[in-house]
């Protein structure tokens, strides 16, 4: 059965690559960009199954308006993917407010707006799936993406949450975990704030080096990728996070196995904070 997909963020990376395949498969696929240019090039390659439409995530008139056209072209959706995003990397304590507002901005409150404009919709079919794709980085945390696993972490709360609050009505959510892949993630869509305290030369400075010169080089393959997300939607029994690529899956799997031996470690100091009668 064929899908009609809302994916946000396609001009590069996982959004290209899952539109391409989609419509490939013969699905429909409304493409959110930022330019009038790339969202007009989209519709006229892809035509007629493909439509490109304006929406900079922070702008909530121009989501609103692309959720109501798609929707208007298409007739339905049936997958809605929040994939638009970046990277603030540097030291906590050195990137400035503007900046961790934007990254809050675009990676929190853009999905979020995204989810307001197509719930009304998915909740009057009783259907459809929608992909949060957040990373690795909403489940576990490297030195120089503070602020980044911030938003992530945000967000992933805000999927687990709303899967709670829609399963009743037919609908899925599922958090994408995804580690490193090629994209342009850590290349031109990342912000970097260089560490000027002495004291995160060693930890996050080495770590942006890193980060910067593994760009490209990546194990994970992002046509591998989409044909996950695209496999993903079209089970009868949608996982709530799919962690992608092995380091993503590793990652996962040590952060809640430290954290298990941890809470089992200060059970005691845990529990004596209850009153005394409670839990009898």
């Amino acid at each position: 059965m064929t899908k009609n997909w809302f994916i946000t963020g396609v001009s590069t990376g996982f959004g290209k690559h899952l539109a391409e395949l989609a419509l490939r498969n013969g699905d429909k696929v409304a493409a959110t960009f930022r330019e009038q240019n790339q969202a007009d090039e989209f519709t006229q390659s892809h035509q007629p199954n493909g439509l490109g439409v304006v929406a900079d995530v922070t702008n909530e008139d121009q989501v609103k308006a692309a959720v109501t056209t798609a929707i208007d072209k298409l007739g339905h959706l049936d997958v809605v993917v929040n994939n638009a995003g970046y990277g603030s990397l540097g030291p906590i304590e050195e990137i400035d407010d503007a900046e961790v507002q934007r990254q809050f901005d675009v990676n929190v409150f853009g999905p979020l707006r995204v989810l307001r404009a197509v719930l009304p919709h998915l909740r009057a079919r009783k259907s459809g799936h929608i992909l949060n794709v957040t990373s690795i980085g909403g489940l576990t945390t490297f030195p120089p993406a503070g602020i980044y696993h911030g938003s992530k972490f945000a967000l992933e709360g805000i999927g687990e949450s709303l899967a709670k609050q829609v399963g009743p009505l037919g609908i899925h959510v599922t958090n994408v975990e995804p580690s490193g892949f090629r994209t342009d993630w850590a290349g031109r869509s990342a912000t970097y704030t260089e560490p000027q305290i002495a004291d995160y030369k060693e930890t996050v400075g080495k770590s942006l080096v890193g980060m910067a010169s593994n760009s490209g080089k990546q194990p994970g393959d992002p046509e591998r990728a989409a044909q996950a997300m695209f496999d993903l939607v079209r089970m009868e029994h949608p996982p709530l996070h799919l962690p992608l690529g092995k380091a993503a899956v590793q990652g996962a799997l040590d952060k809640f196995t430290e954290i298990k031996k941890e809470i089992e470690q200060y059970a005691e100091i845990g529990n004596g904070a209850d009153f005394p009668e409670a839990g009898k």
